[in-house]
């Protein structure tokens, strides 16, 4: 059954004019350590261009927060997403895997993609019978 469902749309160079900022103001340092985790920065990081991997992100954590009920109190890297090999998934932690839990969540579908200059993320909360 389906529990949660949200969608996010995010313009990449948006998110590219904040990340180029670091040099001159510090603000995409403090933009990417609040909303991003050490992992997701190494892998967006890692990438030629790094503003859609890390905009595909954002819209996930939109999406999750968006499929929970945006609850009070999540924080942005309560929701992370994973690469390793294959699709990418969600992993949920504070205020995200409680209320996930409380919900009964016993799957967290991901979808990422990104063209035209957007990123967009879909995330479905599966969980219970029927």
């Amino acid at each position: 059954m389906i529990l949660g469902l949200g969608i996010d749309v995010v313009e990449v160079e948006r998110i590219r004019r904040l990340v180029g900022e670091e040099a001159r103001t510090g603000t995409a340092e403090r933009f990417l350590l609040r909303c991003f985790t050490e992992g997701e920065r190494r892998f967006c990081d890692a990438r030629a261009d790094r503003a859609t991997p890390y905009a595909a992100r954002f819209a996930a954590k939109e999406a999750a927060s968006k499929a929970l009920g945006a609850p009070a109190g999540i924080h942005w890297t309560d929701v992370e997403v994973e690469r390793e090999d294959g699709a990418p998934r969600l992993r949920l932690s504070g205020v995200a895997e409680r209320v996930a839990r409380e919900r009964g969540v016993s799957h967290v579908h991901l979808s990422l993609t990104h063209d035209a200059g957007v990123a967009a993320a879909v995330v479905v909360l599966e969980g219970g019978h029927g």
